[in-house]
């Protein structure tokens, strides 16, 4: 799971910039909701321009280097923060696989180019790298690596990809992690419900959300979740140039699905359509939905966070809906505040003791949380 992220100079981040999921209280609701204390269902609130859309693109921000996957090229147009003059953009990591506590850290000149990298496993630090206008430094100390060539002095690749295309691990508990915590990175995935091509990770390449619901044969099932969630509608295709398309039936015609749909419904087939790989498969490990109910109706909204809850997958949302925010669908250590220099949960945010029985919806109106304080 991912435990917390630190970044600083990024985009909108001038200084250190922490998100800390491992600051969590004992409540006894909502369980579910934290897991080994660390957060694994989370909602965030910020006003307009703070950053929400930013902080999910920081904690994706390894996809590029890390795997062959979706990366994104426009989300990270403005790399450096706009203030910078020659310093270098930093990211650490800490994760937590059931106990086990990796730290990943690294720093960049521009987004493809990586300066330093280090990787510890539980304390140790397996890997190394520091390219300097002189020379690079490259330590290893991971068993299976003796023999591989440590001259990456003109390669920019990440010296952790490096170690995992090259190298042939020994069988022991590093390892172990260490692979670990490359199949958390290639199970991530973020999207914003408002396009549906903004993506990272998980898959590559483009999305034809008729194509993936006819060729895999979900249209019966697509047709079934968008009752259950309000929208009655009778689905059905028809071949178009040579292409298949769906449609809705109605008593004497058949019309594009995609040319009457509404923005709430184009938004719940997008969700549908990585619903399915969340819930089909272990691969993934966590999801970041950017402005996820930017479309939804209230109730649905609550419903979305209820079925995502139901995959046991850690999820970060943000969203500025909240009727959401209430202890009967998660906690106060699971709701975040963030304005453009911190970011802290609702219990963090309070000296009062927060209850099950409390209206914290209602404390949030009356600035009972005012992280500006």
């Amino acid at each position: 799971m991912l435990k917390k992220i630190s970044v600083s100079n990024f985009k909108g981040f001038k200084d250190e910039f922490v998100f800390d999921l491992g600051e969590t209280n004992g409540y006894s609701f909502n369980q579910e909701a934290v897991i080994n204390g660390i957060v694994n269902n989370a909602i965030v609130y910020g006003a307009n321009g703070v950053g929400k859309s930013n902080l999910g693109l920081a904690i994706f921000d390894l996809i590029s280097h890390l795997t062959d996957l979706e990366g994104g090229n426009t989300q990270y147009v403005n790399y450096k923060n706009a203030y910078d003059v020659n310093g270098l953009v930093s990211f650490k990591f800490e994760y937590d696989f059931d106990g086990q506590i990796v730290l990943y850290n690294y720093s960049k000149r521009s987004r493809e180019e990586i300066v330093k990298e280090e990787f510890f496993i539980s304390d140790k630090r397996v890997a190394y790298l520091e390219k300097t206008t002189e020379k690079t430094l490259v330590e290893i100390d991971l068993k299976g690596t003796e023999t591989l060539n440590k001259d990456l002095s003109n390669n920019n690749i990440s010296l952790l990809k490096y170690i995992k295309n090259n190298a042939i691990l020994i069988d022991d508990f590093e390892k172990e992690v260490f692979y670990r915590f490359f199949n958390f990175i290639e199970g991530m995935l973020y999207y914003r419900s408002t396009l549906n091509d903004n993506y990272l990770g998980l898959v590559s390449g483009n999305i034809s959300l008729d194509d993936d619901i006819i060729e895999n044969g979900y249209l019966k099932d697509f047709e079934v979740f968008l009752n259950k969630v309000g929208i009655e509608c009778k689905l059905d295709t028809v071949t178009v140039a040579g292409k298949k398309e769906i449609v809705m039936n109605f008593e004497h015609k058949q019309v594009r699905f995609f040319n009457i749909a509404s923005s709430g419904t184009i938004a719940l087939t997008l969700f549908y359509f990585w619903y399915h790989r969340i819930k089909n498969s272990d691969k993934v490990k966590f999801i970041f939905i950017d402005e996820f109910d930017a479309f939804y109706h209230q109730k649905l909204a609550k419903l979305i966070v209820e079925i995502l809850k139901k995959t046991g997958v850690q999820f970060v949302l943000t969203t500025h809906n909240t009727s959401i925010m209430t202890n009967d669908l998660l906690r106060p250590d699971c709701y975040f505040i963030m304005d453009n220099k911190q970011i802290k949960s609702l219990a963090n945010l309070t000296n009062k003791e927060l209850r099950e029985a409390h209206n914290i919806e209602k404390m949030y109106k009356a600035n009972s949380f005012n992280i500006n304080v």
